[in-house]
């Protein structure tokens, strides 16, 4: 079965099936045949569906493996029982034997079969036995093998063994019969219980041997150690340089590189002077790692620059990755394929970089890039903090930034908040006074106002700063957040590199229940600023003079001010569109709209 997404895996298996990642540079199914030829199985029915065509191109017909190869394709997932069902028409004369594709194991096949037809069984398990079983099916057999009950992914309270489901089945074609046909079915939670209950004969063989899922980052990792430590009987490409050593051909090491197993260096690797690699590292083929790089228990797929003085410890860089001089993988970091990582940036922990991103050089990149076209150095700019919605600027970076702004100021600290009348802008902002709450901030939320509005309310109500989050003009896809002082001027660059350095190192303040900040909407603050703003000009000249105005308010904030304002001013005004409008995306032409109202002048 080779059909698998392998989601929690991703960002590795973004753009491959799960089968195909590479585990000591062969694909984990590649792994699986090897087992399966070692066994005596020579005819084997591969089912597919995510990516089928890249597990087809590599395999093609078996003939390189000394197997004949068949697919069978799955529109939509099947489940277990479900994709085998629709390859019933290649398995229906004789027993067959299930195996997952993305599994990594070296289980005694031959002796799991033997035991099987000793027993008569229609359907037999192969078993092992795991410390931690609540990420498995749990199954519990007599003394004889019979199987007496299934638990699927059960929690510590509904344990009652260790011995779970591996996904190795042998089969009687009679089990077909318990398969309904173009629907998704699972084995283990509907097919054998059903058969269970029916009193069918039901074995489990608990197999000896190494047997790993291979469902996380974690697990890739420890399959890889796993290998390179012996404890799994597979075949590790290239010949061995020295005991725990392997090496590819056409692989080339500097003499004063130190290469400290175990590990394996793939061929036409080249590891250049003065590196180390460490314990427990892969290098995949056409690799290349310049001078006084340090490699740490990494995993490194085909194709990747490594350039000099760069240092990754427990990370996996996948495929064809261009990682720049002097950059630093911290432990767990995942990149996806053809990833760019600039000179001199930082990947904190955990972080994963889904496929063709780039990091800017000198980023530091504590959170992961999934979503974002890219890892900029700085967070602010000319617009502020800004990018595209929900996408370079989500609002979880919105909600980081904010609490990183609110760590700045003094707990109990007032922050006057508003925002254009854009639906982006109006979910962003909520995040950001989640963030600032979170860091001890009280909030006066001005809802959609303008900036000059904004402004006048931090100045007049003694706010310690405020944050106005709107479109940014001329492009309706991306938002900024442009963060205020208590002038309600925009902040200072030693202010905004504060914020990033608490931002980057994740040292922002989060407050214990009782002193997060509160959430409050002041009144009249539209009448105090048509005061303050009327007050300050010679209403009477204005008055004389009668203006004729007509004036588009874009369907904006401004609608919001201007009245109350030109009423004062007893001009004779025409307005359009002077209605607030929150579309998804606020589209405003202003060459057109300018036309238009050059002709109602």
């Amino acid at each position: 079965m080779a059909g698998g997404e392998g989601t929690r895996l991703r960002p590795m298996t973004a753009s491959q099936p799960k089968p195909m990642l590479p585990v000591v540079n062969r694909p984990i199914m590649e792994h699986v045949l090897r087992l399966l030829r070692r066994h005596g199985f020579s005819e084997t029915v591969v089912t597919v569906q995510f990516l089928a065509s890249m597990v087809r191109n590599y395999f093609g017909d078996g003939e390189d493996f000394d197997m004949s190869l068949q697919y069978a394709t799955e529109e939509v997932p099947l489940g277990t029982a479900g994709s085998v069902k629709n390859a019933e028409d290649a398995l229906r004369d004789e027993p067959f034997l299930v195996i997952s594709g993305d599994a990594l194991t070296d289980i005694d096949l031959s002796e799991l079969v033997r035991f099987h037809k000793d027993n008569g069984a229609l359907v037999t398990v192969g078993l092992t036995r795991v410390p931690d079983p609540l990420e498995f099916g749990i199954i519990i057999s007599d003394d004889d093998g019979r199987i007496q009950r299934f638990l699927e992914k059960p929690t510590w309270g509904q344990v009652f063994s260790d011995t779970v489901n591996t996904g190795i089945y042998v089969l009687e074609p009679e089990v077909f019969d318990w398969i309904p046909a173009g629907r998704q079915v699972d084995f283990s939670g509907e097919v054998f219980p059903a058969m269970l209950a029916a009193g069918w004969p039901l074995y489990g063989f608990v197999a000896g041997g190494y047997w790993e899922d291979v469902g996380t980052h974690d697990a890739y990792l420890n399959a890889h150690a796993d290998i390179l430590d012996g404890k799994v009987d597979v075949d590790v490409p290239g010949f061995p340089l020295r005991p725990g050593v392997w090496i590819g051909e056409g692989a080339e090491i500097h003499p004063s590189a130190v290469v400290d197993g175990p590990a394996v260096i793939g061929d036409n690797c080249s590891v250049g002077p003065g590196c180390l690699i460490r314990d427990h590292t892969v290098l995949g083929a056409n690799v290349r790692v310049g001078e006084n790089s340090l490699v740490e228990r990494t995993v490194v797929h085909d194709n990747t620059y490594l350039a000099p003085g760069v240092t990754a410890r427990g990370a996996v860089i996948s495929r064809s990755c261009d990682v720049r001089q002097g950059s630093h993988l911290e432990e767990g970091v995942i990149v996806g394929d053809a990833c760019r990582i600039g000179r001199g940036a930082v990947l904190r922990a955990g972080v994963k970089v889904y496929p063709n991103k780039t990091i800017e050089p000198g980023a530091v990149v504590s959170s992961s890039i999934v979503w974002e076209s890219k890892g900029s150095q700085g967070l602010f700019g000319r617009n502020g903090v800004s990018g595209l919605a929900n996408v370079d600027l989500s609002p979880e970076l919105a909600m980081r930034v904010a609490m990183a702004y609110g760590t700045v100021l003094h707990k109990g600290s007032i922050v006057t908040t508003s925002r254009d009348s854009s639906r982006a802008a109006r979910v962003l902002k909520r995040a950001v006074m989640v963030g600032l709450t979170a860091a001890g901030c009280n909030v006066e939320d001005l809802e959609a106002a303008t900036v000059p509005v904004t402004r006048f309310q931090i100045r007049s109500s003694g706010s310690s700063g405020g944050v106005t989050v709107r479109l940014v003009a001329g492009d309706s896809q991306s938002v900024s957040l442009r963060f205020l002082d208590s002038d309600g001027v925009d902040l200072d660059e030693a202010t905004e590199r504060k914020i990033e350095r608490l931002h980057d190192r994740e040292e922002s303040r989060r407050v214990l229940a009782p002193e997060i900040g509160d959430i409050d909407f002041p009144a009249r603050t539209l009448e105090a600023y048509t005061l303050d703003l009327t007050g300050s000009v010679d209403l009477e000249s204005i008055r004389s003079a009668r203006f004729k105005l007509v004036l588009d308010y874009a369907f904006g904030t401004t609608g919001f001010v201007m009245p109350n304002v030109l009423a004062k001013l007893g001009a004779d005004v025409l307005v359009i569109n002077p209605h607030v409008s929150t579309p998804g995306v606020l589209s405003f032409e202003r060459s057109v709209h300018a036309a238009r109202l050059g002709e109602l002048v």
